[in-house]
Order: structure tokens, then sequence, then C-alpha cells
């Protein structure tokens, strides 16, 4: 079965920093472009920051500078790396990965609060 296995949640003041990793499984062939969604309560879900296989990057405005987006193609593996991070960053982080179809994670919560 394929599956996107995300870690590195949690709990964070104002200005602190965390790291995300998504790792995913054999069963997807061809992995292109990984990335990752956020969706806080009562907002749509979001873009945040993706990377090609060839390992060029975007990122949205509201995280451009703060975070960094890369990965290991070895272990199809993506981190997003969030420094300084803010209040308005809270929200549930949801990987993705472009295959045959694009998979999701099932998400990992990020919570910044004083």
């Amino acid at each position: 079965q394929v599956q996107l296995v995300e870690s590195g949640g949690g709990l964070v003041q104002p200005g602190g920093s965390l790291r995300l990793s998504c790792t995913a499984s054999e069963g997807i062939l061809s992995i292109g472009t990984m990335g990752w969604y956020r969706q806080a309560p009562g907002k749509e879900r979001e873009f945040v920051a993706s990377i090609a296989r060839s390992g060029g990057t975007n990122y949205a405005g509201s995280v451009r500078g703060r975070f960094t987006i890369s990965r290991d193609n070895a272990k199809n593996t993506v981190f997003l790396e969030m420094n300084s991070l803010k209040l308005e960053d809270t929200a549930v982080y949801y990987c993705y990965a472009n295959g045959a179809t694009t998979y999701w994670g099932q998400g990992t919560q990020v919570t910044v609060s004083a």
C-alpha cells in the first residue's frame, strides 16, 4: 500500500524552529515533485512549498525566507525546515508526492504558541 509517513510536528514558541520529514513508501514509482500544504482551523488548505526531483523549489510568499524545503531522492524523503515560526504558522501540515497520481500524508500538527 502506498503511504506517505510524516513526522516532526509539535509545539513550539514563536521564533522557534521545527523540522518536518515525509517519506514515501516503496509502492510509489517515479516520484516527481514533493511538497507541503497546510490547513489552519477554519481555513482552506494552502500551498507551502514544493521541490522538484531536480531540486527546483517554490515557496508561498508567507514562508519564503523562513522555511527551507529539501529532499533525499534515494530515500524518497522530503524535509521542511521551519525557522522564525509565527503564530499564524499554526496548522496541520500535509506532505504530498506526485507519482502516477498525487499521494498525501496523514498530516502532522504544528502549533506555535507562547
